[in-house]
C-alpha cells in the first residue's frame, strides 16, 4: 500500500510546479544567488525542507525499509555526527544547534555548519586516525569559514564599515568574478571588490600608493631616454597596473614583462591588458611553451606576461630594470635581483614593512637587516639607510656596486632606486659607505663612526656634544650598520621632474621639486629646472648619459663591463663633484624650541641659517624638519636668537639673555645686532604704555 501511494505522490511532485520556498532553497530564483552555501538560509523552514534532498544520497539497501522513509538526515550534519531521525527531533536539533546560534545579515541567517568544508589536521591516537569535524560559518560576503561567532560578527562588521555588501560580491553561478574598474593615469584595470585587504584576495590593489607609481615611471622613463629599447620586470604585477602604465606611455622604447606566481593574478592581468588593447606574450612555465596572443611578431603593444616565482625569473633571465614591490619587506630577493641585473642598469625596491623600518619593531628589523635601530626624530631617513644598506651588501656579493639615484620615506612606503655598476671596484667602494652611527640619546645629535678598524678609547669623542660628560651614565647608543653616502643624484632627480612635467603626472611633480632642494641643500626659492652646467655635462655620479652635444653610444656600452681607463676617469670627476659633502640627516625645529620662547616661522628660519654660512634646505622625511650643515649647538644657538619671548608679565620684559656658553657674536653678529635694537624698542613702548596707566589726564590732554 505504501508503494502505489509513494509512486502517486513522485507522479503529482513532477506535475506541480515549484513553489517560490521551494525555489529559494534550491537556489534557482532570480533574487537569491546560487553559490551561497546551503547553511545561509532565510527560514527555519528552509533548513528542513534541505534535508528532504538528501534522502536521496542513501544506499538501496536502506531505501527497502519502509520505516526509513520517515526518518530525515541533519543537512548541516555529517552522519558520524547526527544520524538521521524522525521530522519532530530533527527540528529541534536544526533549532537548537543550528539556527539559535546563527549570524543574521540583511535577512539571511548564516547558520553554523559541521560539514567538512573546512580542512582539520587528523588526530593520531596509536594506530587510529580520529578525524575531528570542526564546526564553522561561511561568510555571505566573501565566502569564508570562521569558526566563532564573534568572529563571525566581527568579519561581517569590517564588510560593512568597507561598504561591501553582498550585491557586490556574489553573482549567480557561472559567471564571471565581480570586477571593479578603476583608472589611473589613462590605464583602466579590473580589481576585485576586496582588493585593498592583501590577505583575502589575490589582485592587491592600493590607491594609496599612486605616488609610488608614478615616481617609478618617472624613474623608468628617464632609463629609456639613455638608451632603448630596455627590458623592465614588475616582479610582483598583482593587478598589472604598473606593468601597463610602462607599456602604454613609453611605447616601443621598453619591452615589459610582468610576473606574478598566483594563477589568478595571472589571469587578471591577462584581461587588463586585453582591455587595454595591448597584446599578451604567455610564458606560463620555465620550459619553452610560449603561446602568443595576437600577432606572432613583437612590437610596442606587446606585454609578456610570465607566471614564476619572483627569485626564478631573475635568476634565468637578464633586465636593465627591476622593480621589486612585495608585501613587507623585500631583502628574500635582493640576491637574484642582482644576480642577472645588466650594466648600468636601475633597480627599484618598495618596502611596507613600516613597523619594523620604524623602529615600532626593532627586533624584526634586526632579524631582516640585520641593523640595530631605535625610534629618533630622523626614523624615516634611518629606514631608508637601513634599506640602502641591505642593498648594497646583496649587491656586492655579486660584485657589483651601486649608486643611489632617489630616496622617498613617506607614511606607507620606503622607495629606495638605485642604479647598478658593475665590478669590483665600485663593489668595494659602496661597501665602505656602509658604517655605524653614533647617537646621543639627550641631545639627539649624530655622527657616522669613523672609518677605519682600530678600536678608540673614548668614542664618545666623536660626538659633537658634551652630554657625557654633563650627564650620568652612558648617554649614546650604536646605531646600524646604516649607509653613510648620500641619499639622492640631482641631475637624475632633475630629469625625472621633466619626465612628470612630459607626462601630466601632477602628483609627483611637489614631492620631486621638494626632493631636488634637498638634494642640492637650497631652498625653493632658488630652485630653478634648468641648471646651467646640465646642458654640457656628460658625467654623472659615475654613469655616462646622453646629452644634447654628444651621443649616447660614445660612453654607452650596452651589456659589457667598462675599461679601466673610463673608470678611472669616472672616478676622479666623482671626487671633484663630491667635494662639498651632502649633509647627513636633518633637525626637527619643535623637538629643539625651546620653553617659553615662540619660534621663528620655518622659512625665515631656513634664511636665518642660511644667512649664518650654512648649507640649509627642508626635507621631505618631515614637514618641519631642517637639513643642514650646521652642528646642533648652532642649530639651537641661532633659532634661540630669532625665538621671541611669551610675555606673559612685566618681568618678562626686555632683551633675550643667552647663556653664558652660546656664543652668537662669533657665528651671526648681524643677527644680534638686529635682536638688540627690537629690544631697545620693545623697551620704549613699555615704557610709555607704562606712563600712560600712571598719569591718565596728562598723557589725554598730550
Amino acid at each position: 500500500k505504501i508503494e502505489p501511494e509513494l509512486e502517486a505522490e513522485e507522479k503529482g511532485a513532477k506535475e506541480e510546479p515549484p513553489r517560490e520556498s521551494d525555489s529559494n532553497i534550491l537556489d534557482v530564483s532570480s533574487d537569491y544567488p546560487r553559490d551561497k552555501h546551503i547553511s545561509i538560509q532565510r527560514h527555519l523552514a528552509d533548513l528542513e525542507k534541505l534535508a528532504d534532498l538528501r534522502e536521496g544520497e542513501f544506499t538501496t539497501a536502506e531505501s527497502q525499509n519502509t520505516d526509513f522513509y520517515e526518518k530525515k538526515p541533519c543537512p548541516l550534519c555529517p552522519e558520524e555526527k547526527f544520524k538521521a531521525c524522525y521530522s519532530h527531533k530533527l527540528h529541534r536539533h536544526l533549532q537548537n544547534l543550528h539556527w539559535k546560534v546563527s549570524v543574521e545579515f540583511e535577512g539571511y541567517r548564516m547558520c553554523i555548519c559541521h560539514l567538512a568544508c573546512r580542512p582539520v589536521k587528523p588526530n593520531l591516537v596509536g594506530d587510529q586516525t580520529l578525524s575531528k569535524m570542526g564546526a564553522h560559518y561561511h561568510c555571505i560576503i566573501c565566502s569564508a569559514t570562521i569558526i566563532r561567532r564573534t568572529d563571525m560578527i566581527g568579519h561581517i562588521n569590517r564588510h560593512v564599515n568597507k561598504g561591501e555588501t553582498e550585491s557586490r560580491f556574489i553573482t549567480v553561478r557561472a559567471a564571471k568574478p565581480p570586477y571593479e574598474m578603476v583608472k589611473e593615469s589613462a590605464t583602466d584595470v579590473q580589481v576585485l571588490p576586496n582588493h585593498s585587504t592583501p590577505q583575502k584576495t589575490d589582485s592587491y590593489f592600493n590607491p594609496k600608493m599612486k605616488l609610488n607609481r608614478q615616481l617609478i615611471f618617472c624613474a623608468l622613463a628617464v632609463l629609456a631616454g639613455e638608451r632603448k629599447p630596455i627590458e623592465c620586470l614588475d616582479a610582483f604585477g598583482a593587478t598589472g597596473i604598473m606593468g601597463l602604465q610602462w607599456a602604454k606611455h613609453l611605447r616601443s622604447s621598453v619591452k615589459v614583462t610582468i610576473n606574478d606566481c598566483n594563477e589568478n593574478s595571472v589571469t587578471m592581468i591577462k584581461e587588463n591588458c586585453h582591455l587595454n588593447k595591448m597584446k599578451v606574450k604567455l610564458n606560463i612555465s620555465e620550459e619553452d611553451n610560449d603561446e602568443t596572443v595576437g600577432d606572432g611578431e613583437e612590437n610596442s603593444d606587446t606585454i609578456e606576461v610570465t607566471k614564476m616565482d619572483a627569485n626564478v625569473i631573475m635568476h634565468l633571465r637578464s633586465f636593465d630594470f627591476i622593480h621589486l614591490d612585495p608585501f613587507g619587506t623585500s631583502v628574500n630577493y635582493l640576491d637574484s635581483a642582482f644576480r642577472n641585473v645588466r650594466n648600468l642598469g636601475i633597480v627599484s625596491l618598495t618596502s611596507t614593512d613600516i613597523s619594523s623600518l620604524y623602529a615600532k619593531a626593532q627586533h624584526v628589523a634586526l632579524r631582516h637587516y640585520g641593523c640595530n635601530i631605535v625610534r629618533t626624530e630622523y626614523y624615516k631617513e634611518l629606514a631608508a639607510r637601513t634599506i640602502i644598506a641591505a642593498v648594497t651588501r646583496a649587491a656586492a656579493r655579486c660584485n657589483k656596486g651601486i649608486e643611489v639615484l632617489v630616496t622617498v620615506a613617506l607614511e606607507h612606503f620606503v622607495l629606495v632606486v638605485v642604479r647598478v655598476l658593475r665590478g669590483p671596484t665600485p663593489a668595494d667602494d659602496s661597501v665602505k659607505k656602509i658604517r655605524y652611527l653614533i647617537h646621543c640619546q639627550w641631545c639627539e645629535e649624530r655622527v657616522f663612526q669613523k672609518e677605519g678598524n682600530m678600536v678608540e678609547e673614548n668614542p664618545y669623542q666623536q660626538l659633537p656634544c658634551d652630554c657625557h660628560g654633563s650627564m650620568p651614565g652612558k648617554t649614546a647608543v650604536l646605531l646600524g650598520p646604516l649607509w653613510s653616502g648620500p641619499l639622492f643624484n640631482t641631475g637624475f632627480l632633475r630629469r625625472m621632474l621633466l619626465e612628470a612635467v612630459q607626462y601630466g603626472l601632477d602628483e609627483a611633480q611637489p614631492l620631486l621639486k621638494t626632493l631636488v632642494c634637498e638634494a642640492e641643500c637650497t631652498t625653493l626659492k632658488h630652485f630653478s629646472t634648468h641648471s646651467p652646467g646640465d646642458e654640457n655635462k656628460q658625467e654623472e655620479c659615475g654613469v655616462y648619459i646622453k646629452t644634447p652635444n654628444t651621443s649616447a653610444e660614445s660612453y654607452l656600452v650596452h651589456g659589457k663591463r667598462k675599461s679601466e681607463e673610463v673608470l678611472r676617469g669616472t672616478a676622479k670627476r666623482q671626487r671633484g663633484e663630491h667635494s662639498s659633502e651632502h649633509p647627513s640627516f636633518y633637525y626637527n625645529i619643535h623637538r629643539h624650541s625651546i620653553k617659553g620662547m615662540n619660534m621663528p616661522k620655518l622659512n625665515k628660519f631656513l634664511t636665518y641659517l642660511s644667512e649664518a654660512g650654512y648649507r640649509v634646505s627642508r626635507t621631505h622625511f618631515d614637514p618641519m624638519g631642517v637639513r643642514t650643515s650646521a652642528p646642533l649647538a648652532q642649530f639651537k644657538t641661532v633659532l634661540m636668537t630669532y625665538s621671541t619671548p611669551t610675555y606673559v608679565g612685566p618681568q618678562a620684559e626686555g632683551p633675550v639673555h643667552l647663556p653664558g656658553e652660546i656664543q652668537v657674536g662669533e657665528e651671526v653678529p648681524a643677527a644680534a645686532e638686529i635682536k638688540v635694537e627690537e629690544a631697545e624698542e620693545d623697551e620704549s613702548r613699555v615704557a610709555a604704555t607704562v606712563l600712560t596707566l600712571s598719569c591718565p589726564s596728562h598723557c589725554a590732554a598730550d
